[in-house]
């Protein structure tokens, strides 16, 4: 089994898209830099004939104004994003508490959970069932250890045998572990405060009470250019992250359970399902990437896909 070479494999490859992330980010504020310079000469050349000058500080501004909507945005979404704990996340996705006195599917579940948690050295996460939702699929929720949460749904406990439900348990306490939630929604803030740059050159692109005027006009359509390149280029990187990530869970799964056909048989059975047309409940891209399969693919932009293909994780 080479599960610890996959493993070092994905860390190595999310530390080196979490560094694009980063270049991606200074890349904008030089391109709005340059997307305003321009936008300021073309409306200086039609106002103002004659030698072109900028604002003083001009450049410090421009730079200083992107940063507040990247970062500030990203403190705006991670803050509204921690209200809570992953039990309450869980519920929100329309999760309830495990049952394990009533029922006896879910009294295997539980005791899976206990025994993941003693295999990882970790603390016991909260189990939940998503009771209405026939697909197979589990999600993991929760900032650390202290408040996570491990839902299922029905359909994983009505047809995945216990060596595979202890795949799919360990694969989900991969994601708690490695702090997977965690990064996501930093990624999730940074990907937002993008989107704020664009709404505003969104606003000043408006037309006003008087009718659009050139000048801000013209800003406006730069900083849209600018802003939705690199929202583009943020969900990119972090639909990439988030398939690394799950290249981790698959193998850090199997180091757990010592056992290639748990998750394998899980991944399969999803695979049969998807092709007789049983497919997971909707869910919000809140969690999408915590998933164990993605409710959405299929597209041709694979690239913003948050899961690798199911084939591929399989022979993996």
């Amino acid at each position: 089994m080479r599960f610890f070479k996959l493993q070092r494999d994905a860390r190595g490859e999310t530390r080196r898209l979490l560094f694009v992330f980063a270049l991606t980010v200074a890349l904008l504020v030089v391109a709005v830099n340059a997307a305003l310079a321009l936008a300021w000469g073309l409306t200086w050349g039609f106002w103002m004939p004659g030698a072109l000058t900028y604002p003083r500080h001009f450049f410090a501004v421009n730079t200083g104004v992107t940063l507040l909507f990247v970062l500030g945005g990203w403190w705006v979404e991670t803050s509204r994003l921690a209200d809570g704990g992953g039990v309450r996340l869980g519920e929100q996705m329309g999760a309830r508490l495990a049952q394990p006195s009533g029922n006896l599917d879910e009294q295997r579940f539980c005791n899976i959970v206990d025994e993941m948690a003693i295999s990882s050295g970790m603390k016991r996460p909260q189990p939940m069932v998503l009771a209405r939702d026939e697909g197979i699929n589990a999600f993991a929720a929760g900032w650390d250890e202290d408040d996570s949460v491990v839902a299922v749904t029905q359909g994983a406990l009505d047809h995945l045998t216990r060596e595979e439900l202890q795949g799919l348990v360990a694969h989900e306490f991969s994601h708690i572990a490695e702090g997977d939630t965690r990064l996501n929604m930093r990624l999730v803030g940074m990907v937002f405060g993008l989107e704020m740059l664009f709404r505003m050159g969104q606003t000043l692109f408006e037309p006003d009470t008087k009718d659009r005027r050139m000048a801000a006009a013209l800003l406006g359509l730069a900083i849209m250019a600018a802003g939705w390149l690199g929202w583009l280029a943020g969900h990119a990187l972090q639909a990439a992250v988030s398939r690394q990530r799950e290249y981790l869970a698959d193998a850090r799964a199997v180091q757990w359970t010592r056992s290639r056909d748990g998750l394998g048989g899980v991944l399969r059975k999803v695979l049969s399902q998807q092709r007789a047309g049983v497919m997971p409940r909707q869910v919000g891209s809140l969690v999408q990437h915590m998933l164990l399969v993605a409710n959405t693919g299929g597209r041709p932009e694979h690239w913003l896909d948050s899961h690798p293909p199911l084939a591929q994780r399989i022979r993996r």
